[in-house]
């Protein structure tokens, strides 16, 4: 099965898809690689003005594979950090849409993405701690930076399931829509994107980016160090089997 669908769902507007709908689009080596190239590719498109991306089957990104974070090394980066640090640069607008879980990378990944709209009966979570890991993705600079910081301790230390009021209050998404109309809803205010001046559409992303960019691309790779010294631990590696054990 193809864990990445790559659509054009309106003129000038590429649809990118997490297919893995039996792992509620959990995300290992392979979806990582697939959108990777999907985002790079839309960037390089002259024809491409807007990306939305969403995930099947009713489900946005239930976050990272466990069974990747047992069975990785911790030798180099890892793809996970290649697709944070692609999806933090692609000069094109991202827009998201979120139905049923967006959880870990699920939610973080929206940091990174222009716009986001989130169905009614979405849920997010941020298990990094309650996991035995740690922040990642520029989690802990962006989240405090948009939502405040003591709303981003609550949501990154206590890692709790929080619904898409939550998200839109913390401005983690734009909307919150009827349950099942966040496509709708991202490829609506996608079209009106690509619509526009295209030169223009970019030049405004990069000057609402280019005060943080750095100080992103950096806490991308702080996080990502620590990320890595706590995923290998002999505390996340107990959590992760007993995990694994239970489903």
């Amino acid at each position: 099965m193809t864990t990445v669908l790559i659509e054009t769902a309106a003129p000038g507007v590429t649809q990118i898809t997490i297919n893995r709908p039996e792992r509620r689009n959990a995300l290992d080596a392979a979806t990582y690689a697939g959108l990777i190239e999907a985002l790079k590719a839309a960037d390089a498109d002259p024809t491409v003005k807007a990306i939305v991306l969403t995930g099947a089957a009713g489900c946005f990104s239930s976050g990272a594979d466990i069974k990747g974070f047992q069975a990785s090394s911790g030798d180099g980066p890892s793809i996970a950090i290649t697709y944070l640090n692609t999806i933090s640069t692609v000069s094109k607008p991202i827009v998201a849409a979120i139905e049923g879980y967006a959880v870990g990378i699920g939610t973080t990944m929206l940091l990174h993405c222009d716009l986001a709209y989130a169905g009614r009966g979405s849920t997010f979570r941020l298990p990094f701690v309650t996991l035995g890991l740690c922040p990642e993705g520029a989690s802990s600079y962006l989240l405090p930076l948009i939502a405040g910081t003591k709303r981003a301790a609550e949501l990154l230390m206590l890692g709790e399931p929080f619904g898409p009021g939550q998200a839109l209050e913390a401005g983690i998404v734009n909307a919150v829509t009827d349950e099942g109309g966040a496509l709708a809803k991202a490829l609506e205010r996608a079209s009106a994107l690509a619509a526009l001046p295209p030169q223009s559409v970019a030049l405004t992303k990069m000057l609402l980016k280019r005060g943080n960019a750095a100080t992103v691309a950096e806490t991308i790779m702080v996080e990502a160090k620590h990320f890595a010294e706590r995923r290998l631990s002999d505390e996340a590696q107990a959590i992760f089997a007993a995990f694994l054990n239970k489903r």
